[in-house]
């Protein structure tokens, strides 16, 4: 069996114990008494342990060792929790995730940690606890773990003599009771993972159940393993129990002459003994196990781990369908056949409903991307001398994977921006009379067929009059244009290529860069961003992206003999004027929309589509917008509304102006979609 068969288990499990860990530091940074969020960092950190060491990565093994150690003294009160020891933990915790990473992308997982485990181990160090008393603690430990000739299973002449030879040759016999913990869902994983450590120290003479019968998960959560080793009962019981999801190790040491005959008296050694002082706890752990495994089947059973690949494949094969489906409307239409159309029809509304499944597997919850921040907010606090909040609202909220992967980069530049430019020092805040601590906002919400996203802060709020002279000294704006602009459009201006108004160049938040490249990739993922400012009083960033990129709603239009597409996100509405309403302004032919002047994009033109014909009287217009922007695309004609699939145009074809990607009809004829931002500037 392969060990690379787990891989992709083990760095998904060490992704949310570390992600867990984050969480539960930052709450104990908050409330440094609470000893349940100290015990919910060491599970997490127990289990990473434990996978680590059975994976064979050993650096990350012995890290998370040394910081379980710390965290084991401050549950057992004998270090308390103070920034220093938190600053140390985050910074294992940052190696750790580092090390994990390395293994994501195809790395041995190796890392030079020697400076964070010193500093562990200093603190550690400086417990103060008497040595008697850890003695005295390791041999309850003991006691309860290893014991001798409590033995669960006979053995045959064969095994005994076995076991006979090997105690005349400086060996141990052992039998291993081991327990899996009831929620355990990938027993046959433990056990071989259980097989493997032994294998290393020793030789396996005996397993009930079988071995198949193991591999195929025919039993409970009990095994029991015979084993001849040199290695000691505390190495063999310490060894298993870094396995991931194992609940207890019981190791007896095997005696060759009694193996045979000691069942009976182990039983009842166990039963007038332990089973007698384990009556209370056992009557109470039932009910409890009970519970728990019934909650525990209740989760299992609604959740399942899918490889995102497969969830690719089902999206490309309906993508397929929901091609053919168009083109068995229009074969329906022309034919104008009764059953045919009943059959089309529920096959459009089965496939419908299809559709909304396949794309609701696809969502995912932005907390997976927003909960990376409050650790990122913590650390550029600390190094910029400011006290911040993040409050985090409607993190719940679901969004297609494939915008979930890109939209990280462009949050943590906003992010960064509003803590280095946007909240001021803790002495300027109390001067203007606001609160020491700087609040930003990071909010999430739906609304129609879009995801909001809020980024709010109560900083200084943007200078509109630097921002102006700054767009004048760039040429970025002209003199005349200048006292045009309203205060929205002077406060966008700061998303052009290179515009910066920092007085020095950080590394916390544009680095000099500015926020085109937020911009630019926000657009590209079909969205807008828009920013509003009062200055002294904070601003809001706030961003608009479509709840998948795969089918989306469309227009289909006529530019002569060739469709196109146009995205119904980007239309206001659809209108015919007559010739006589275009205007003409400074050399651009325009018309009064609503009290508005819209300037017109003759869609021939860009695309140099031959003209064969021309209608003189009337012109079809499509009203679409870019944020406050808009525009009036000229078309020949409307074809309807359609769900379309969008496709790539690939590495060759990925610089077409105006054209973000192209779909196949029903006719099986292809359609460009239109990128309408492109044409608005």
């Amino acid at each position: 069996m392969d060990m690379n068969q787990y891989l992709e288990v083990f760095i998904e499990e060490s992704k949310e114990h570390l992600q867990a860990c984050n969480e539960k530091l930052l709450v104990l940074e908050k409330n440094p008494n609470d000893l349940s969020i100290v015990n919910d960092i060491f599970r997490s950190a127990h289990t990473l342990k434990g996978m680590s060491a059975t994976m064979g990565y050993e650096d990350l093994a012995n890290l998370t060792h040394q910081m379980e150690n710390v965290l084991d003294a401050i549950r057992n009160e004998k270090l308390s929790v103070t920034p220093t020891l938190l600053d140390i933990v985050f910074a294992s915790v940052d190696n750790l995730e580092e090390m994990v990473f390395s293994i994501a992308e195809g790395g041995d997982g190796k890392k030079d940690v020697t400076v964070v485990v010193e500093m562990l181990k200093k603190l550690e160090s400086n417990q103060g606890v008497n040595q008697k008393e850890v003695k005295s603690e390791d041999t309850n430990h003991l006691s309860e773990n290893y014991s001798l000739n409590h033995i669960n299973q006979e053995y045959d002449d064969f095994e005994n003599a076995v076991i006979q030879q090997s105690k005349e040759q400086g060996f141990f016999a052992y039998e291993l009771v081991i327990t899996l913990r009831e929620d355990c869902l990938l027993k046959a994983a433990r056990v071989f993972m259980v097989f493997e450590i032994l294998e290393k120290i020793g030789e396996v003479i005996k397993a009930v159940p079988s071995v198949d019968q193991l591999e195929d998960e025919k039993f409970d959560s009990q095994f029991t393993i015979a084993i001849v080793s040199k290695e000691s009962s505390a190495d063999i019981h310490s060894k298993i129990m870094k396995v991931s999801e194992i609940e207890e190790v019981k190791v007896h040491l095997l005696d060759p002459i009694n193996s045979v005959n000691t069942q009976s008296n182990s039983q009842s050694i166990m039963q007038n003994g332990i089973e007698q002082k384990d009556t209370k706890q056992d009557s109470e752990q039932k009910s409890t196990e009970k519970t728990a495994a019934k909650q525990g089947s209740a989760k299992n059973a609604k959740t399942i781990r899918v490889n995102i690949e497969r969830l690719d494949i089902l999206m490309n094969l309906f993508e397929e369908l929901v091609i053919d489906r168009g083109r068995l409307e229009q074969i329906s239409k022309e034919l104008n056949n009764n059953e045919l159309d009943e059959t089309v029809e529920r096959m459009s509304r089965i496939s419908g409903d299809l559709q909304s499944i396949i794309l609701n597997m696809r969502m995912v919850p932005v907390e997976t991307v927003f909960n990376r921040f409050p650790r990122m907010i913590r650390q550029l606090a600390k190094d910029l001398n400011k006290r911040i909040n993040l409050e985090i609202i409607g993190a719940e909220t679901e969004l297609d994977r494939t915008v979930i992967d890109e939209i990280g980069d462009p949050l943590v530049h906003l992010l960064r921006n509003a803590i280095d430019h946007g909240i001021e020092m803790p002495e300027d805040r109390m001067k203007n009379g606001k609160r020491e601590e700087g609040n930003v906002l990071l909010k999430a919400y739906h609304s129609g067929n879009h995801m909001f996203i809020e980024i709010e802060d109560d900083g200084a709020g943007i200078n509109r009059d630097r921002v102006l002279k700054k767009a004048l000294d760039r040429g970025v704006v002209t003199e005349q244009q200048a006292p045009t602009l309203t205060d929205k459009q002077i406060y966008e201006l700061i998303f052009s290529s290179g515009f910066s108004t920092a007085d020095q160049i950080s590394d916390v938040s544009g680095r000099g860069v500015g926020l085109d490249v937020v911009k630019s990739k926000i657009e590209s993922l079909g969205g807008l961003v828009t920013i509003d400012s009062e200055e002294g009083k904070g601003s809001l960033f706030l961003i608009q992206l479509p709840l998948t990129l795969s089918i989306i709603s469309v227009m289909l239009i006529e530019l002569q003999n060739e469709k196109y597409a146009i995205p119904l996100s980007s239309i206001i509405e659809t209108a015919v004027i007559k010739k006589e309403e275009i205007l003409q302004v400074h050399n651009q032919k325009v018309i009064d929309f609503r009290g508005k002047i819209v300037p017109l994009v003759f869609l021939t033109e860009i695309f140099d589509v031959p003209v064969e014909h021309v209608n003189d009287d009337f012109i079809s217009l499509l009203i679409v917008r870019k944020g406050d922007k808009m525009a009036a695309l000229v078309v020949d004609s409307f074809i309807g509304q359609q769900e379309i699939v969008l496709k790539s145009l690939g590495n060759y074809l990925n610089n077409v102006f105006a054209i973000s990607g192209a779909t196949i009809l029903g006719d099986g004829q292809v359609a460009l979609i239109i990128d309408c931002n492109s044409l608005i500037k």
